[in-house]
């Protein structure tokens, strides 16, 4: 019986802790507000067809998948729940691409409307940012999230033995780090994708600030709101990137004592992981008037003083 299992787990002994409930409550939440984000983009034809609301969908939809299935691998962490190897790493593989496609999505999202397309080059945003050419933009950004997965993936079948994935093991990214060389290859490989998402963040920035000086009037104003709008978003985007930096430091904790690494990656998870997905609602959602609008309209109060009014 215990062979054909694939999940093992001690329920009895290990009750949920504080930091536990912190993190269900805090999920609960932003799962919330994701969820009325997205039926907000659905109730409008002009959310849904824009590229740069159909980005933010993507935005939240990958949060939101992001949140659920850390969450559930906490969860079982917690109740020190052993999987199979082999249904770990397809958990991890949808783990791993959906963690990168919310920085690759914001560091496209700076290249439309309020950005550099639409600030830098007006003529031409109609023809870059359609409906089709973002379908084929959002194909690319999960082509591009899947980078760092096939190189852990391929590092890891091309060194654990075929025993290996029969086992039984705490599911985790770290699991796939059998050797040394690996740690420093995947910190390679998230310095990179690092460093070229915010390059291009702040090339955006630059080519923003020079239109700015030489816009007047209206125009002014409009590139001006892009300008605060690029800085949010990069903060956002810093969030999202430090998280990448993670997996570097806390090998290095590690190795100094266990329970500081315990601390350490609770904190990344909280602060770089769960409160990044909170900001790209609050950017993107409450700070645009036109979804603003639409979102009071789904609102129980919103109804009920329109009909106090009729």
């Amino acid at each position: 019986m215990a062979g054909n299992n694939t999940l093992i787990c001690v329920f009895l002994q290990r009750p949920l802790t504080d930091r536990v409930m912190t993190v269900q409550i805090l999920v609960i939440i932003f799962l919330c507000i994701n969820m009325l984000l997205t039926v907000t983009v659905f109730k409008r034809e002009s959310f849904y067809t824009s590229s740069r609301y159909i980005l933010f969908f993507v935005t939240l939809l990958s949060d939101s998948f992001l949140l659920v299935t850390t969450d559930i691998l906490l969860i079982l962490t917690n109740f020190r729940c052993s999987l199979q190897v082999w249904l770990c790493i397809i958990i991890c593989l949808f783990v791993l691409v959906y963690s990168i496609v919310t920085p690759v999505t914001l560091t496209a999202m700076t290249l439309e409307r309020y950005r550099y397309v639409a600030i830098c080059m007006p003529l031409r945003h109609g023809q870059l940012c359609s409906t089709r050419s973002t379908m084929y933009c959002i194909l690319i950004i999960h082509g591009l999230s899947s980078g760092p997965c096939i190189v852990i993936i391929s590092m890891f079948f091309a060194t654990a033995s075929l025993s290996f994935y029969n086992q039984y093991t705490i599911c985790s990214v770290e699991m796939f780090m059998l050797y040394r060389w690996q740690d420093h290859a995947r910190s390679a490989v998230s310095q990179f994708y690092f460093m070229t998402m915010g390059i291009t963040i702040v090339f955006s920035y630059v080519q923003i600030m020079k239109v700015a000086k030489a816009a007047s009037g209206e125009s002014k104003k409009s590139t001006q709101k892009g300008v605060r709008t690029v800085i949010l978003h990069a903060f956002q985007l810093f969030l999202c990137l430090v998280h990448l930096w993670s997996p570097f430091i806390e090998t290095a904790v590690l190795q100094i004592d266990v329970n500081l690494f315990r601390d350490f990656r609770y904190f990344n998870y909280v602060f770089f992981s769960i409160v990044p997905r909170c900001l790209s609602p609050l950017i993107y959602g409450l700070r645009d008037e036109t979804f603003f609008l639409s979102l009071k309209n789904l609102m129980p109060t919103s109804s009920c003083s329109k009909k106090h009014v009729i």
